[in-house]
């Protein structure tokens, strides 16, 4: 073993934007949150599968970018913590906004959302990033976490 040369993986942080501080788009409100997102959701499949994204804000709650976490089936979809906050780290975001769809078209939460969603804030409260919002999207509007008290 001694003459073994250890092998090691490099591991490199690295964020880089194309896009200027000043030309993000500001979150102020969960409608602001809801037309980032729904610019981006595939409307063609929002009502045959579930899809879990993030929204990733910096201090001054300008999104910095949005990751697909995952994509699911028509009952559901999973949410990886270890995913969500290595994302969240790497872009070394302050706050994040978690959305996902609900194909069924019903806009209120599961128990398994709420639960969830508690668990991330305690995660998040931990590393210093906060979970500012977790929205469900459906063809038909949204629902929010937030304006609903639940966060």
């Amino acid at each position: 073993m001694e003459n073994q040369i250890m092998q090691v993986a490099e591991v490199q942080l690295i964020y880089k934007s194309k896009v200027k501080a000043s030309l993000r788009p500001k979150i102020t409100k969960s409608q602001d949150a809801f037309e980032v997102l729904k610019s981006t959701w595939n409307y063609e499949t929002i009502e045959f599968v579930e899809e879990f994204k993030m929204l990733l804000l910096n201090r001054a709650n300008r999104v910095l970018g949005i990751i697909d976490i995952s994509l699911g089936g028509t009952a559901g979809t999973i949410a990886d913590p270890k995913v969500i906050f290595a994302a969240a780290i790497k872009s070394n975001a302050c706050g994040i906004i978690l959305a996902h769809n609900h194909p069924s078209g019903n806009l209120n939460p599961s128990q398994a959302d709420i639960d969830l969603t508690k668990k991330l804030k305690a995660g998040g409260q931990l590393l210093d990033i906060g979970v500012l919002d977790h929205i469900i999207l459906t063809s038909e509007g949204f629902y929010s976490f937030t304006d609903e008290g639940l966060m």
